[in-house]
Order: C-alpha cells, then structure tokens, then sequence
C-alpha cells in the first residue's frame, strides 16, 4: 500500500489531501528526510522544523504561478519532495544527484538557487516587482502580479540585507509575504537584540489574546480638539509599542500577523487563508514558530548539533564540522587548539565569528575567554568592521569566518581594515571545494579576492604545524593577514618544513631535476603525492611549498624558472586571480620566461556538489592529475629540447 508522499508527484496533488491528513503527510515526510540524511549527510534539524509550514504554504498557494523564495534554503528538502523531486530525494547531495539547496537547474519552483543568508526579502521584492512591470509599458501602471512568498529564519532576519529589504519593502507598498519562521535557532541559538525581542513575543501569551481588542480599543477612542488629536496619537503609539505584537515590523510599514504555532495545521491554515484573501498596498509579515528538529527527540535536545551531519556522523549526532576526517583532526579543530593556547598568552587576543562559533572552532576560546569572543550573528560585515575597531582599540582580532561567508564582507575588508592597515587576522576556513554543499559554499574565490588589496598578506599552511606556526606569526604583524586552510584532516605525516614562518618565504620539500611543482596549502601534500607515483615510473620533480601567495617567494620564482624545464603551480582555489595568476605576474615583473609557468587549480566554473576527493580528481587536482600533468608538461619540454 502506498504512503500519501508517494501520491505525490506536484503541489497539485497535494491539494487533493484531507486536512485531517496532513499530519500523516509530515509524519512520513519527517521519516524519509531523516532516513536519507542519515546515508547521504545534509541538513537535519532545520528541515525536521519546516515540515508543517512548507506544506501548508504549498497546500493554499500555487507556486506554479505564486512564487516561494528560501533564505538560505537548507530547510527546503519538504519544498523539493513537494515538488516533483521525491524519486530523486534519495540522491540528496550525491555527485550528480540532487543539490541541498534551492537550485534554478533543477526545478521552475525554484526561482533562485540559494545556500547564504539574509538574501531572501530582497530577491523576493525584486522578483514581485519585475513580474508586475513585465512587458507593460512603463507610462502604465503594473498589473497585478502573483503572489510572491519570502520564508526567512529568526537568525536571517537579523542580517544587514534582511533589514534593507524589509526597509524598502516598507515604502514599495508592495503586496510580498514575508514568513518568519522563527525558532529560536541559527545553527546554535539567535544572539542579538532582536532575538530578544522576538523571544518575548513568544513568551507573551497575553500577546495574541490582546492584539485584536488593543487595536479596537486605541482605533475607536474619540478625540476633541486638535491638541486632543496629537495627545491621543501619541498615546496610542505608546500603547501599540507596549502592547502589540511586532510593532517594529509595523513601524517599517508591515503588516504583522502573529505569532501563530508553525506545527499546527488550524492555526497555520487560518493565518494562511486570511493572508491570502488580502489584496493591501503594504508588505504582510506572518509571525511563525517552529521547533528546529520537530518530531524527532535526539534532534529538538540538540538541534545544533544536529543542524548538518554527515554520512557517518548522523547516528551520534555530531555534525559534519566537529568530526574527525578519517578519525584524523581536522584543519578546524587543529586551529581551535592553537588560537585557544594564545588567547591564554596574549591577552589582546580576541576572536569574532559570524553565528559559526563551534564550526568556526572557536567553542573552547568562547568557554575561557567569554569576555574577548563576540559572536555578531549572520552579520559578516558586521564581523569585520567590528574587527577593525578593536585593531584600533588595541586588540589583536582574529575573525574566524568560512571562505564563503567572508565573501559576504568585502568592502568592511577593504575600507575598514585595508585601507586603514589594522592588524586584523582571518582565520578563513572550509577554503577549497567543501564537498556535498555545492557551489553556494565552495570557498574557492579568497584568493583572488584578498590577493589584490594593498598591504594584505596571504598564507596557506600544508599541515598542522604550519597552521600553528602560522597563527603564532600572524598575530606578530601590523598589517591585515589571512590563513587559507580546507576542510580536509590535516595529513598523517609531516607535509611542510619544520623552519619557522618567513614574510614571503618558500620551502622546498623535495628535489628533482625533471620539473618544479609549486603547491600552495592543502595542495602540498598532495604534490608530494603525485612527486612518488612520478617517482616510480623514473621522474624526479622538485617539491616546494610555497606557504605565500602575498607576498610571493620572488626570488624562489626566478630561481626555479632559470633551473627548471616547467614550473606547474597547484592551488585549491580559482585559477582566475589566484596563486598561479601571481607566479604568472612575478614572472613578468622579472623578465623571466612565463612560458615556462603551468597552472593547476579551479577552472572558470561554478563546481556541482559532491565528495570533496571526487571532485577534486574531476579537475585534475588529485595525485593522479598533477602527475599526469606534470608528464605531460615533461614530455612536452623534452620534445622542444630535441
């Protein structure tokens, strides 16, 4: 006998289901979603919290024509399964399967692929204003648009771009739902005075029961004279702010709805069809609470640790970042130790992340020292210009932030901490391709883009000692500094030189006189890798881990390109303004042969999903492709030799 998800093949079919089935839908919904995370890895509590809301938001609105935006979009996997994805779901984050997040490729009820946060009332705005002016002359006035429906998190709403959406939003008039979905939770709790805020309208169950006859009561008081008028303006401001329930979305021209129980079907069905017969020149903002890990125990006891686990991590519930690789330490755990032994000797050390505490590594630096850790929020930009004062307050700050996210912060890097040479130090982990959270998360762009800024060093260690000493000399300097590290465990053996840390200088780690491969950070040990299968069919090639990619060994670079054949530079980054793109210009700059300079690294694409070493080998950024090239590259210089 078929379950009722199996019955379904499009929201349309959804609709065809009795109320009073619903709850049996999110039952087996919950059941696959954990069953499928538990073999592929992915995203669990924030889903498990999400079931209910998505289906009701698919059971009254018709997003064939409707359109539903997803911040962040890691709660989405009852959004796919609902939408003519449930025989591919077993393929969740699975090379070539379906991605973990929202993504334009694969479905038109995706209008956005998504995976960072903050971003989801801005799109939506924009998408509801695009689709009113489409194809009407300017002069005329837009027609009426779908309905367009933006689903943002407690801790979402609380970034910088949310608020300027909601702040637009506010003066459009336009007719957008905003859903705030709101349980207490980003990946470990919401920080901020606006989680506060929201915690006690939830707490308030006067709340609710006030709302309706505080607003008949302040709407229906008369009035004398017009000095009365302003003083009884003034005291119903004073009521509705004492009172009334999300007046501050209120005060930026919301009208708000709620809070409603994001787990019951009446309550969300009700607040959903009174939404939906409204037709208001204002933006709605429909207060929902929800549990992060409903339905399942393990999940609501610790829902950060259960917000993304892996494979093999899923039935202990440890996420994927606090787990070892391979039972081996990992880059991130290797850092945590070593900020945490300097945050004891030097008490300027403070440290900053951006709602990533534990991920970031910096859990046991928050537990000894409370008062120098600050955790802004899914607030990056914020990160970093807080960062900046505290350099100019004296501090030595230390930004502990993923690839990825510091993207989200650019000009604070340029403008506040560049410009003005703070000795800040970003700690950017998950550098390189991450794995199954695809192209949203791949951090592969910080070199290229930290590269150019004036002043700014670059350093990449190629195992665990290097990231230490690393570290230690970073936070030595008076100019801004980042260290690149992956997520990858850090190597068995000693990978680098055991010499200390240099401004700019090299280390050569093997010799050989068929060709030089100049690796920078997690691809040194694996030049060294490919050095022994070249070794065993007869070729001998230099190994050098060039631990800088600003500034560069320059003198290394004109050393190598007079004595060597070819030069091949590997990096697990993009190849576009990255480590071999500086190799190429200092060897302009030196009047060397650049002919001689090969790189290696991430093509001009956007990388799919899937385990971290297929992906790599698809590239030619394994053992087996750098040996393969550097062959190539050998034979090639032999044959012009001859």
């Amino acid at each position: 006998m078929g379950t009722l998800l199996d019955g379904i093949a499009s929201p349309e079919d959804l609709k065809k289901i009795p109320r009073e089935r619903l709850g049996e839908l999110a039952h087996e919904i919950r059941c696959l979603i954990r069953e499928v995370v538990e073999r592929n890895g992915g995203h669990l509590a924030s889903n498990l919290g999400a079931v209910e809301l998505t289906i009701a938001l698919h059971y009254l609105y018709d997003f064939s024509t409707d359109r539903l935006v997803w911040d962040v979009g890691h709660q989405a996997y009852t959004h796919k399964l609902l939408t003519g994805r449930r025989k591919a779901f077993e393929s969740l984050r699975m090379m070539g399967g379906l991605s973990g997040f929202p993504n334009r490729q694969e479905s038109p009820y995706d209008p956005f692929t998504a995976g960072h946060s903050g971003t989801s009332i801005s799109t939506a705005l924009g998408l509801l204003a695009g689709l009113e002016r489409a194809g009407e002359p300017a002069e005329k006035p837009p027609k009426a648009a779908p309905r367009v429906v933006a689903v943002v998190g407690d801790a979402s709403i609380a970034c910088g771009l949310a608020f300027e959406g909601l702040n637009h939003a506010g003066v459009l008039k336009k007719n957008l739902l905003v859903v705030l979905n709101d349980n207490r939770m980003a990946i470990s709790g919401t920080v901020g005075a606006l989680g506060k805020y929201l915690n006690t309208m939830r707490t308030s169950a006067a709340y609710n029961e006030i709302k309706r006859d505080v607003r008949h009561l302040i709407d229906s008081v008369p009035v004398l004279g017009q000095r009365m008028e302003k003083a009884m303006e003034r005291l119903k401001d004073v009521v509705r702010r004492s009172l009334v329930p999300g007046w501050i979305f209120e005060e930026l021209g919301f009208r708000y709805f709620g809070p409603v129980d994001g787990h019951s079907f009446d309550e969300l069905l009700e607040a959903l069809g009174e939404i939906r017969k409204l037709r208001l020149e204002q933006p709605i903002l429909l207060h929902v609470l929800t549990q992060k890990g409903h339905g399942d125990d393990e999940a609501c006891e610790n829902p950060a640790r259960y917000h993304g686990v892996s494979p093999a991590a899923a039935a202990d519930g440890k996420t994927s970042e606090e787990t070892p690789v391979n039972g081996k330490p990992s880059y991130t755990q290797v850092f945590a130790r070593a900020i945490t032994e300097l945050g004891r000797a030097k008490p300027e050390v403070c440290a900053i992340t951006a709602a990533m505490c534990d991920g970031a590594g910096l859990g046991d630096f928050s537990a000894s020292f409370p008062g120098r850790t600050y955790d802004v929020g899914i607030c990056e930009q914020h990160a970093v210009a807080l960062a900046a004062g505290l350099a100019a307050g004296g501090m030595r700050p230390v930004v502990a932030v993923y690839s990825t996210f510091l993207q989200r912060a650019y000009d604070q890097i340029f403008h506040d901490v560049c410009l003005q040479n703070f000795p800040v130090v970003f700690a950017v982990d998950r550098a390189g391709l991450v794995g199954s959270d695809g192209p949203t998360h791949h951090g592969v762009f910080d070199i290229a883009y930290l590269r150019h800024l004036p002043g700014m060093v670059l350093m990449a260690p190629s195992d665990a000692g290097e990231l230490e000493r690393m570290l230690r000399f970073a936070l030595t300097l008076e100019v801004p500094c980042a260290i690149r590290y992956p997520r990858a465990a850090v190597p068995e053996t000693r990978a680098g030189s055991d010499a200390a840390i240099e401004m700019g200088k090299s280390a050569e780690l093997a010799e050989g006189d068929a060709g030089t491969i100049l690796a920078y950070g997690s691809m040194v040990v694996t030049a060294l890798e490919a050095r022994k299968l070249l070794a065993e069919e007869g070729m001998e090639v230099r190994v050098i881990d060039a631990r800088f990619a600003k500034p560069l060994d320059a003198e290394m670079v004109s050393r190598e390109l007079a004595r060597s054949r070819w030069v091949l530079t590997a990096e697990e980054g993009a190849l576009a303004g990255g480590f071999g793109s500086a190799v190429l210009e200092a060897a302009s700059l030196l009047g060397a042969d650049a002919r001689k300079v090969h790189l290696a690294g991430i093509p001009d694409r956007f990388v799919e999903h899937g385990p971290r070493s297929e992906l790599l080998g698809r590239i030619g950024l394994d053992a087996r492709g750098l040996a393969d090239t550097a062959k190539k590259l050998h034979q090639n210089s032999r044959r012009k030799r001859s």
